[in-house]
């Protein structure tokens, strides 16, 4: 079924707009991936890295041990200790934004609510190609079911192929 642009774009743009509204920067921050698989192994790591053997064992020497029988456990404590090191030193960096990085995210935007209501038309087919707009209607709701996909077209270092997708259900007017 064919839907008018004109009954529906200044909707869809109101609710782009409102995306990029600063307060929605808690529920941006909220919905996240945090790193709770990854934290575990960071937690562990820290925890070798900070392994209190090597003092004790050097303790006992200190005390009189003969330093040969503890050899087996030094060497494997240090070796535990470097692959720790290792592990914290090589990790890839965090994708989670902070509140602040989402903020100035939408304050370098400007007035996006603004900027869509004035768009050219070939404007905003370009954004609603970018962010992979899909407009589902239900005539017998009259009802648009509005759907974007903007993680998928990012190109940032921050962005790993991620997926995300922000939906929303437009009501309208009758069209008679």
């Amino acid at each position: 079924m064919y839907l008018r642009e004109d009954l529906i774009r200044d909707e869809i743009n109101g609710w782009l707009g409102g995306l990029f509204a600063p307060e929605t920067v808690a529920a941006l921050v909220a919905t996240q991936n945090t790193p709770s698989a990854t934290s575990g192994t960071l937690e562990t790591a820290k925890k070798r890295l900070a392994d209190a053997r090597l003092r004790r064992f050097q303790a006992a020497i200190g005390a009189g041990v003969d330093p040969e029988a503890l050899t087996e456990a030094i060497n494997e404590a240090q070796a535990e200790r470097a692959a720790a090191r290792a592990e914290l030193e090589n990790r890839p960096p965090s994708n989670v934004l902070t509140d602040a990085e989402i903020y100035a995210m939408i304050d370098s935007l400007g007035d996006v609510g603004a900027a869509l209501s004035s768009a050219k038309p070939d404007r905003l087919a370009n954004l609603y190609q970018a962010v992979d707009l899909q407009v589902r209607y239900e005539p017998a709701e009259r009802a648009a079911d509005i759907k974007i996909h903007p993680v998928s077209r990012v190109n940032s270092v921050r962005v790993r192929g991620g997926s995300c997708a922000l939906t929303t259900r437009l009501r309208l007017p009758d069209i008679g």
